[in-house]
């Protein structure tokens, strides 16, 4: 039986806080570890290990430290993970109960830094909200009103606001111009709950729209607790056209770019971005942040397809390795922009890509880790 290194609170939290690279995972099924577990741990369930591993930890040398309640699921995940060829594992001191007894602080529910920094943009910038009685009251009397609903398009299919359209996160810079092209168009942004919402209208604030610009507080769940009905099905989305003429895009374009400019977005290329990769010194996440059906039309080599909207709401489950540079991808100067400023001001290291050419988007179809890009050392090489 291996034995692994153990590593305590103390020095976990020294880590975070010194921004070094650390994956903090913490190997128990989803609904155990939204009960309970620290800031910055990103579930890793041990029984999805195997199939996650070189796309959530693609450095194979990168810092890992695993927790759980004491089941003995982090010492099986070890002898995984080793298995795989990562090869700096070691297990949280005393787990979840050691975190908590060395004055460690648990949280509830999922996706819990992303939740967390949406509440503190609207504390911070007085995120105009708006009840779901008062949108009802809007949408009842025919005022001149749209409602753009942020979350994925399974998401919306499944019940939407009546009248919505689906505009999934970082689609809403681009086309909230064309979708409400008179400024007198009150614009309400919806997702299921808030922090989609709250990053929605505030980036659409953040980026200039001319428009008056709300969240539906507490979104599709405050919507249903208020007695509204929801509608089922729908498939209303925007035009992938709209907001690509030239006024549109330019101001979109331009907005976007001040706002990552002033929040320390870097700049790289694909070229650089594909030598990053096979360096053994920093782990890299290279996201594509175009639509899914964009990205599997055409997109560039190692490139996983994380629509823009949910790498802000789920950056934990996308990246979860604290500390890792992370490369975001459009073909428009909007969306990755957009998605940029936002990780950037959650303290993530973030580049986005300039000046790529149709000719490098040279792969098709959906996403699929490549085993010989799951680096060990200073060398790729292929896990058989």
């Amino acid at each position: 039986m291996t034995t692994y290194p153990v590593r305590t609170y103390e020095d976990v939290r020294e880590a975070l806080l010194a921004r070094r690279e650390i994956a903090l995972l913490d190997v128990r099924e989803e609904d155990p570890h939204a009960q309970a577990h620290p800031l910055f741990a990103a579930n890793f369930p041990l029984s999805k290990l195997e199939l996650d591993a070189y796309t959530r930890l693609p450095c194979r040398d990168v810092p890992i430290v695993l927790l759980d309640a004491g089941e003995g699921l982090a010492a099986r995940a070890a002898d995984k993970l080793t298995a795989l060829g990562y090869t700096r594992l070691a297990l949280l001191a005393g787990g979840l109960d050691g975190w908590t007894r060395a004055g460690g602080e648990v949280f509830r529910d999922v996706n819990v830094p992303s939740k967390a920094f949406g509440e503190f943009v609207e504390a911070g910038r007085h995120t105009p909200s708006l009840s779901a009685e008062a949108v009802a009251t809007l949408l009842a009397n025919g005022d001149d009103v749209v409602v753009l609903d942020a979350r994925r398009f399974d998401e919306y299919q499944t019940m939407n606001i009546p009248g919505s359209v689906s505009v999934p996160g970082a689609e809403l810079v681009l086309r909230a111009r064309a979708l409400a092209p008179d400024p007198k168009t009150r614009v309400i942004v919806n997702c299921a709950g808030r922090t989609r919402s709250i990053i929605g209208a505030q980036s659409l604030v953040n980026a200039g729209l001319p428009n008056p610009v709300a969240a539906l507080r507490n979104g599709t769940i405050g919507w249903t607790l208020a007695g509204q009905p929801l509608e089922h099905g729908s498939d209303w989305q925007f035009d992938p056209q709209a907001g690509l003429d030239a006024d549109n895009l330019a101001a979109s374009r331009g907005a976007a770019r001040a706002l990552a400019d002033r929040a320390g977005v870097s700049r790289t290329t694909l070229v650089e971005a594909a030598r990053w990769a096979v360096e053994a010194s920093r782990t890299i996440y290279r996201f594509d942040v175009r639509t899914p059906a964009e990205y599997e039309r055409a997109h560039a080599p190692g490139f996983q397809g994380a629509p823009g909207g949910q790498l802000v709401q789920e950056t934990d489950m996308f990246a979860p390795v604290r500390g890792a540079r992370v490369v975001l991808f459009d073909d428009d100067g909007v969306r990755a922009n957009m998605t940029a400023s936002w990780l950037a001001q959650m303290n993530i290291d973030v580049y986005v890509v300039d000046e790529a050419t149709p000719q490098e988007l040279s792969a098709r179809g959906a996403w699929r880790v490549a085993r010989r890009e799951a680096r060990a050392g200073a060398h790729a090489e292929r896990v058989r």
